[in-house]
């Protein structure tokens, strides 16, 4: 009976995507915020530091490493300040000159939906108020971390909702301050909503197209912390956000990759993401995501279940956490595990 309904679910599926009547297929389609940092047109006219400024869509992270390391601490400080939009999303940029160009434009900022991100003391390492907006917070102390890891999430995350009190440990800082805490003090948790995700159940949320898009961003995002001589991270990906991590996986630095509630990372088998890191896959028994077919087909669905034995993953216990949300609830097996991913210790109770 389990097969045979989710085989209907999956024809009813493809169907939408085939004919175009389901109402939920164009409802909620979000476009995909890409390209360079705000301000970056201001930054690229700019002849007033007296250097050549690098592209900051064209540059590659290490690239905008090497430019800031050739810079006295003067220059440093009048690019802040002339463009602290750009210099706070240049991936590559020394994280010390993101913290402060983000919190001059968020003290700016009266967005009444970014007004907590303003709070003294928020290490925030990215912010783009464009769209639905777009943030990474850091919690623990980044530079003399000697593990990191950065958290991906699901749907319907976004700067305005970053904040959000319901549900606070399946909120990016909620997930991440959770792990930071539980893995010690010398790691070190980036919340990563640095993608357009998708906004409930609609088609976005069963095709790749804001993966394929937060893919890129999330593989730059990660490259600029090793170009500013941070380690390869562990990389948490939740929901929605495991497809992104399946999509970036060929060209991301990264130590692991862990996917939580995923509904799939459209491969069929984990030798298909080439990668070298470590793949880790969570599923609890009373997660939702466990309805959702694991199929592709017409463009929708997003393959196998990373959990199943089949597809090659390292399986991580979760028998306790509860539903979609519950991974790095206090006291679960999925966080403790997790916790021992970000330190790069053993995992009491993994499976192959």
């Amino acid at each position: 009976m389990r097969r045979y309904a989710r085989t209907l679910v999956a024809l009813a599926l493809a169907t939408s995507a085939v004919t175009g009547t389901a109402g939920w297929v164009s409802g909620d389609a979000q476009q995909a915020l890409t390209g360079p940092p705000p301000g970056s047109a201001q930054w690229r006219a700019d002849r007033a530091p007296g250097v050549e400024l690098p592209d900051p869509e064209r540059s590659t992270p290490a690239e905008v490493a090497a430019f800031f390391a050739g810079l006295s601490d003067e220059q440093q400080q009048l690019l802040l300040l002339r463009h602290p939009s750009v210099v706070g999303n240049l991936d590559g940029a020394p994280l010390e000159l993101r913290y402060r160009a983000n919190a001059l434009v968020l003290s700016a900022d009266d967005d009444p939906r970014y007004r907590s991100l303003a709070a003294p003391g928020r290490q925030i390492l990215a912010f783009d108020p464009r769209g639905r907006g777009q943030v990474a917070e850091v919690f623990g102390d980044l530079r003399s971390a000697h593990r990191v890891s950065v958290v991906v999430p699901g749907s319907d995350n976004d700067a305005g909702t970053f904040d959000r009190k319901a549900a606070a440990h399946g909120a990016p800082p909620g997930m991440a301050r959770t792990l930071q805490k539980a893995a010690g003090a010398r790691t070190a948790v980036i919340a990563w909503a640095g993608y357009t995700t998708p906004v409930g159940f609609g088609i976005d949320a069963a095709t790749g197209r804001l993966a394929e898009a937060g893919a890129g961003r999330l593989t730059r995002f990660a490259k600029g912390l090793t170009a500013d001589g941070l380690p390869e991270p562990a990389v948490f990906c939740h929901s929605y956000g495991s497809v992104v991590c399946g999509l970036a996986a060929p060209r991301l630095p990264a130590t692991d990759v862990v996917v939580l509630g995923s509904p799939g990372m459209r491969a069929d088998h984990v030798d298909a993401l080439r990668t070298k890191a470590r793949v880790w896959a969570a599923k609890d028994p009373t997660d939702w995501i466990d309805d959702v077919p694991s199929v592709r087909f017409a463009g929708l669905g997003h393959g196998t279940d990373p959990t199943d034995p089949a597809f090659g993953a390292r399986r991580v216990p979760a028998d306790d956490a509860r539903g979609h949300s519950g991974y790095f609830e206090p006291g679960t097996d999925s966080l403790r595990a997790f916790a021992a991913i970000a330190r790069g210790t053993a995992v009491e109770g993994a499976a192959r």
